[in-house]
This record gives structure tokens, C-alpha cells and sequence, in this order.
């Protein structure tokens, strides 16, 4: 029986304003996933796939339908097994994907502009896909509690997550999970908020940081022309 992708949803039910089937997040997609029930489209029209390279592996993208797009965001911050490695904080991982906010921004537009449904993930749907999603919220005046509330449902579907991810890329020998910090299997909300603090506190709040850090103009415009009813 095939699978359901891990840590799916409908950004719809983070804000009453926002069109159903239209913006979707989750982890990673496997090869054999079937369509999920609470999807009238399957496969989404367009994916934007968060990993870096060394996570992608060879072959077609496990949703052969879709219009895949690659944003590595975390390409010019370092793998993000070596992060893992380091036992960075994730409040570190999460504002260096600020500088230059390039990806974010690249994601945000093809979000607004790319045939829908569009699909939004990385590897665990949590930190990358977590970013991408609150600055799409922030930018529609999703309120904070609500971006923060959608981000930490990501906890409640880790164990899933993770089952998933190690069934198809076990660990090297001699890795222990056990060593890293918890906040690698959970959505801290406390990351995130210092990410929202850092939109809002910009001239313009995150309209303000998008557009200093190269957005289109017209990027707000064309996303709630795409997202709200």
C-alpha cells in the first residue's frame, strides 16, 4: 500500500483568507507516495524543492507530474548534515538563511507566480520549508500567532518524519542521533520567532526586508492575487 508524504498540509488552515489546494507543505516526497486523500490535484503542478544538492538523489524527482524547481538554501551555509554535525543552534542555521535572502525571496516569487498547486518542501518539511512558508505568511499579514501555530504542528509529524528519512538514507556507520540536540526533531517556535523579529523590525516590516533584499516590486501583490480569496 503506497504512503502519504510526511508532514503535509494545506497552508489554507493557517488563515481563513487563504485559498484551499493552492500552497502545500511537507517533507521530503518518496518514490511509491500516493496521492494523498485531502488533495483534489495530485501531483501538484509545482514543487519547489528546498535541498541542497548533496541531499538530492539521482534520478527523477519522486513526483514525476510536477514542474520541479531546485532552491538550496542552504547551499552557502554548509551541508546541513555538517550543521547537524556541529550541533549548531537552529536559531543560527535559520538567520543565515536571512544573508543574502536570496533563496527565500526566489522561493516566495515562484510560490506567486508558478502554476498551482504549489508544493513547498525539503527534507523533514521543517526548517527550510518552515522559512519559506513564514515569510509567504508574513508577507500576506498572516498574523504571528498563526505562522507560529502552523510551524510548530511540524513537531506532532517528526517521529513520522524521521521513520521515513532514515528508512530511505540510513545513517553512515557510527552516527548517533542520540548526540544531537532535541531541537533538531522538534519545531522550536523559539527559532522562528527571532526570525519574525527580525521582519518585523525592518523599515516596511517583512515587505520592507523583502524588498531591501532584492524582492520584484510587485511581489506582494502578485502573492495575495494567488493566495487570498
Amino acid at each position: 500500500m503506497s504512503e502519504q508524504i510526511a508532514n503535509l498540509r494545506d497552508l489554507a488552515h493557517a488563515d481563513e483568507r487563504l485559498r484551499p489546494d493552492v500552497l502545500w507543505r511537507s517533507a521530503q516526497p518518496l518514490a511509491g507516495d500516493g496521492a494523498p486523500r485531502e488533495v483534489t490535484t495530485w501531483p501538484p503542478a509545482t514543487v519547489v524543492d528546498l535541498r541542497s544538492a548533496a541531499e538530492i538523489p539521482a534520478g527523477p524527482h519522486p513526483l514525476p507530474g510536477s514542474n520541479v524547481h531546485h532552491v538550496a538554501l542552504l547551499d552557502h551555509a554548509g551541508d546541513p548534515g555538517a550543521n547537524a554535525q556541529r550541533r549548531r543552534p537552529l536559531v543560527e542555521v535559520y538567520l543565515s538563511m536571512l544573508e543574502p535572502g536570496t533563496g527565500l525571496l526566489r522561493a516566495a516569487s515562484l510560490v506567486a507566480s508558478e502554476p498551482g498547486p504549489v508544493l513547498v518542501h525539503c527534507a523533514a518539511g521543517k526548517d527550510r520549508t518552515g522559512l519559506v512558508v513564514a515569510l509567504v505568511l508574513r508577507l500576506l499579514d498572516v498574523p504571528r500567532e498563526a505562522v507560529l501555530a502552523d510551524f510548530a504542528l511540524t513537531t506532532e509529524a517528526m517521529p513520522e518524519v524521521m521513520r521515513r528519512l532514515l528508512a530511505s538514507s540510513p545513517l553512515p556507520e557510527g552516527a548517533d542521533l542520540s548526540t544531537l540536540p532535541k531541537e533538531y526533531f522538534t519545531a522550536p517556535v523559539e527559532a522562528l520567532e527571532a526570525i519574525l523579529d527580525v521582519w518585523d523590525a525592518h523599515e516596511g516590516g517583512t515587505s520592507g526586508w523583502a524588498l531591501a533584499h532584492g524582492a520584484d516590486p510587485d511581489l506582494v501583490e502578485r502573492l495575495r492575487a494567488r493566495l487570498l480569496v
